[in-house]
């Protein structure tokens, strides 16, 4: 005997396994999310420094954190400066900038704990956010397995690196990242989505990937109507990541 499987309908379409979770709301547990494969290749970057160009917005010079405010509070940015570097203070919250930005380009320079510690998502963890929910995963991803889909220079949950370009952690690594935010018509509808280029320590990692919407720890990425500029964010996930050298150009 021949079984019928039976496929959901709604309007008369077929639903793929993500609109399902979303027209359903399905509570999922955060695995399943996670992608183990394709594990990105290695690959040992070159030397390299940037300085910003001169019609850059410079969000760090090593001197002090002004042009940053705690996410939580809007108050001062309390995370530690020193030697020319800032480090995420455990518990003290993200930060954000006081600027808001759209489509942008933004050169950052990051270093793992002095210390290495944990393993897995546990290890260097912190992310660079745009507009608040669009993730670029910083992440101790030197001889450190994780999910493919959550190590460094991924779209957090979503868009597997090319390579893994990830530097040990006593060395600083470089991204630049080319951001092109979403635009949305005047009833909230997505009419263009956001797309992000990351080249790490000179090597393309994310080749004008196409974001599947707001960073999600747990659950199917979707898009929700926001303003066309907002603050780029850094994250406390408890790990004293350092940064240094950090510069913006509106695009």
């Amino acid at each position: 005997m021949k079984l019928n499987l039976l496929i959901p309908i709604v309007a008369g379409s077929l639903l793929s396994i993500p609109a399902l979770a979303q027209h359903k709301q399905i509570q999922l547990p955060p695995e399943a999310t996670e992608v183990w494969e394709p594990e990105p290749r290695k690959v040992t970057p070159g030397e390299e420094n940037h300085l910003p160009p001169s019609d850059a917005i410079v969000l760090f010079d090593g001197s002090d954190l002004s042009a940053w405010k705690s996410y939580k509070t809007g108050g001062d940015a309390e995370w530690s400066v020193h030697d020319g570097i800032f480090t995420v203070a455990a518990g003290k919250g993200d930060i954000a900038t006081k600027e808001s930005f759209g489509d942008v380009q933004v050169h950052i320079e990051w270093k793992a704990p002095d210390v290495v510690k944990g393993d897995g998502q546990g290890r260097g963890n912190s992310g660079l956010f745009f507009m608040d929910r669009y993730e670029v995963q910083i992440l101790d991803s030197y001889d450190n397995r994780t999910y493919s889909n959550g190590q460094a220079a991924s779209l957090y949950k979503e868009g597997i690196p090319l390579v893994n370009a990830t530097r040990p952690h006593t060395e600083w690594n470089t991204y630049d990242v080319f951001f092109t935010a979403p635009r949305f018509n005047e009833d909230g509808m997505l009419i263009r989505p956001a797309y992000v280029t990351v080249i790490h320590n000179g090597i393309l990692v994310q080749n004008h990937y196409e974001v599947k919407g707001s960073t999600a720890y747990i659950g199917v990425h979707q898009y929700e109507p926001h303003e066309a500029e907002l603050p780029i964010k850094l994250q406390d996930h408890g790990n004293p990541v350092n940064f240094r050298n950090i510069w913006v150009r509106k695009l």
